[in-house]
């Protein structure tokens, strides 16, 4: 499976010369999952990309967006596409829009003109754990707001990237209902930190029942758990959970580099990813490592 040709489906890039991401401050981090992560906190561009993933076939790549500073949403696409014009990638971006600002519309309208952007990414509040409710409140999933500005994705024909812990995932499949004609993507695999037995079954009862929504699909991704190491032997259960509750018709593989380079090299990532899945057909395969990618983000 050297040679195989792969699509990472979720990464960043950023220069932080441009002072656009002021989250990326080692000396003034806010909390994150994967506690301090200091070590990123310096530039990720191409070069630095294809140097960590030289012994894999990258052919093309979609980024994320960054939490670029949301005064400036249309910033960060400006400059992936500069970026793109210079060096060949990425070849398509998860753009960043705010459903619940006031501006919605217009950020869609003009995200949608550029020749890369093919989704959305706005973090809805979460809470901590599965025991505490929001309540409808502003910037959540069940925010009215939110729904509206949820709603103009469909007229812009844009597909939406979520990133929300798995106990979210009710009001997201209501989500998907609710809005039939606009694709989901779960990110980082529902978030799946809590590896007790307890806390792994109510993940896969959450994510099956997203799954059963026909406009969903998921980046398998994001999957480190804090102070340890990423292995084989801690994510093989959960890969082959994810592949067999979707179908690898709906999976895809990513890196969710460099923030996951705070617990794994990019070899240990997609080795581990090979590793997992060298007993499946080929062209399953195929699908997760690339097809799919295709399929959702039509990169150039």
């Amino acid at each position: 499976m050297k040679d195989i040709p792969i699509i990472d489906a979720h990464h960043h890039f950023w220069d932080l010369s441009l002072k656009k991401n002021p989250w990326l401050n080692p000396d003034n981090q806010i909390p994150f999952r994967y506690g301090d992560y200091k070590s990123i906190c310096k530039n990720f561009l191409t070069t630095d990309y294809f140097e960590v993933s030289k012994n894999h076939k990258i052919v093309k790549t979609i980024h994320m967006e960054t939490e670029w500073d949301p005064n400036d949403p249309i910033g960060e696409t400006k400059w992936l596409h500069k970026l793109f014009e210079m060096t060949g990638f990425p070849n398509a971006l998860v753009a960043q829009a705010w459903f619940d600002r006031n501006d919605i519309e217009k950020v869609l309208e003009n995200q949608s003109k550029y020749d890369l952007t093919r989704s959305i990414r706005h973090k809805p509040k979460s809470t901590d754990n599965p025991n505490t409710k929001l309540d409808n409140i502003k910037g959540s999933l069940n925010d009215p707001v939110f729904r509206s500005g949820y709603s103009l994705l469909k007229k812009y024909k844009l597909h939406f990237d979520l990133q929300t812990p798995w106990w979210h995932l009710n009001d997201a499949t209501q989500l998907a209902k609710d809005f039939p004609d606009t694709i989901i993507i779960l990110n980082h695999t529902g978030l799946p930190s809590d590896r007790s037995f307890d806390g792994l079954n109510q993940w896969r009862m959450n994510l099956e029942e997203f799954s059963e929504q026909p406009n969903t699909a998921i980046k398998i991704s994001g999957i480190c758990v804090p102070d340890k190491k990423w292995t084989v032997k801690l994510n093989k259960e959960i890969i082959l959970d994810v592949i067999n509750i979707f179908g690898y018709e709906r999976c895809m593989f990513a890196s969710n580099f460099p923030v996951d380079s705070l617990c794994a090299t990019f070899d240990e990532i997609y080795n581990g990813f090979k590793n997992i899945t060298a007993g499946l057909p080929e062209n399953e395969i195929q699908c997760l490592f690339h097809d799919n990618a295709i399929k959702y983000y039509n990169p150039l």
